[in-house]
């Protein structure tokens, strides 16, 4: 694993991905890396403008690149019904889900469906993406599932009485929670999919400190004008490129030996560097939380995993 980079990403060729939030940032540069090595790769995004940009950029500069948007919003459950519905429709078999799209330290927001928003996105939409595309993924052989969380799940276990802060809202806790979610999504889907002998592997990835607009998306939503240029300044000068951010995603999604419930991350304290085994807090790996998660999930989403029914 030492000093792996995208050059290193196995022949793709015969491939296909979806990648959430391909538009910009790590998305982006995960998609277009695959496609520069062979797979056919569906940018899944919410802004048709971003992401039809975001095909042209790659086509650009992957010259034959096999990749197509497909709008996506995952703040709305009908939205990823409908998305997963056409690819089902029109594909037999998924090699690749990269569960990458989020939002971070918004101010307070809901979903379509009334959730709160940083639970939503990050953890909801896509525990019903993929529940929803099991089908397609359960019929290919090795196929993986990449969740992206982030190191800053350290600021908080999930809240299991509370799971949309109605009694107060943290923006930076309840950005915690949701990347606990994730550990504990992919902790629990792991299991499950073992229990069913599925070869399929679930992973979970984050790209420590990357300079993307995540960070400036909820001071920018709230007009602080100088608090963004503040966040610019620190992306400028401390944080690594969306190129280095993308690896610990792309080595979870492409590397040989990867199993199931690893989480990668960057090298340096987690902060920066090749993609390395990355510490987790203990609570993502509590059976009983997890467990009791994705019940809750199933009964938030309407979402069930009839094949991996325990």
């Amino acid at each position: 694993m030492n000093g792996w980079t995208a050059r290193d990403i196995p022949d793709q060729s015969g491939r296909t991905a979806v990648v959430t939030g391909a538009n910009s940032g790590i998305g982006y540069v995960a998609a277009r890396e695959l496609a520069r090595h062979g797979a056919r790769v569906l940018l899944a995004c919410r802004s048709e403008e971003r992401g039809r940009a975001a095909h042209d950029r790659i086509t650009a500069e992957v010259p034959g690149a096999d990749t197509r948007f497909v709008p996506l919003d995952l703040a709305s459950l009908e939205s990823v019904r409908r998305f997963a519905a056409a690819f089902g429709n029109s594909h037999d078999r998924l090699d690749l889900l990269i569960n990458n799209a989020g939002v971070m330290a918004l101010p307070r927001r809901r979903t379509a469906d009334g959730f709160e928003m940083q639970f939503g996105v990050n953890h909801l939409g896509h525990f019903a993406l993929t529940g929803l595309l099991m089908p397609e993924l359960l019929g290919t052989p090795r196929a993986r599932v990449v969740t992206v969380s982030s190191g800053m799940h350290v600021l908080s276990n999930v809240d299991l009485s509370d799971l949309n802060s109605e009694r107060r809202y943290r923006r930076w806790i309840a950005y915690g929670r949701s990347k606990t979610a994730n550990l504990l999504f992919t902790h629990e889907l792991a299991r499950r999919l073992a229990a069913a002998g599925s070869d399929v592997v679930a992973a979970a990835a984050h790209p420590g400190y990357a300079r993307t607009n995540l960070q400036t998306a909820g001071v920018r939503m709230e007009g602080r004008k100088a608090a963004e240029r503040v966040v610019e300044f620190g992306n400028r000068i401390a944080a690594q490129s969306p190129e280095a951010g993308a690896l610990p995603t792309l080595y979870a999604a492409t590397a040989p030996g990867v199993t199931p419930d690893t989480f990668i991350g960057p090298r340096f304290a987690g902060w920066r560097g090749p993609p390395v085994l990355s510490w987790r807090t203990k609570w993502t790996l509590d059976d009983a939380s997890a467990a009791r998660l994705w019940k809750a999930s199933e009964e938030l989403t309407g979402v069930t995993y009839e094949a991996l029914e325990p």
